[in-house]
């Protein structure tokens, strides 16, 4: 082997061992693969149907759910009958957990409308007080 094909060889070997390593253990190439694999996938979900309607599917299931626990509350919060008032305390405590959870879901989504929002999504869903 001649001087060159040796050079080649240990460059080689420094950069299939050196590469993974930086990549893999040290803060700022795990900073940069993470960095570099989140904008892919931002650039794909920005542009895949599937995922905007997974997103607007689950928002509208969850809205539904929370108006109907929200109007059994309305509907039983002031009864004289102690059965119908426990109703409304558990439509209240489900209304405001999926309140929680879409709240949340919406803050972890919102990149995929980029500021162009459904007519039929809200930004937050309240708490019933």
């Amino acid at each position: 082997m001649n001087k060159s094909t040796k050079v080649l060889i240990a460059l080689a070997l420094v950069v299939a061992i050196g590469l993974p390593i930086f990549f893999g253990a040290t803060p700022t190439g795990k900073a940069m693969w993470n960095n570099w694999f989140h904008a892919v996938q931002k650039a794909d979900d920005d542009t895949n149907y599937k995922t905007k309607k997974k997103v607007e599917d689950t928002c509208r299931a969850m809205i539904s759910s929370y108006n109907a626990d929200k109007l059994t509350y309305e509907q039983y919060k002031d009864s004289d009958n102690e059965e119908k008032q426990e109703w409304a305390e558990q439509a209240k405590m489900r209304a405001n957990k999926t309140a929680s959870s879409y709240n949340n879901y919406l803050l972890k989504n919102s990149y995929v409308w980029e500021n162009n929002v459904p007519s039929d999504i809200y930004l937050n869903l309240s708490y019933l007080e």
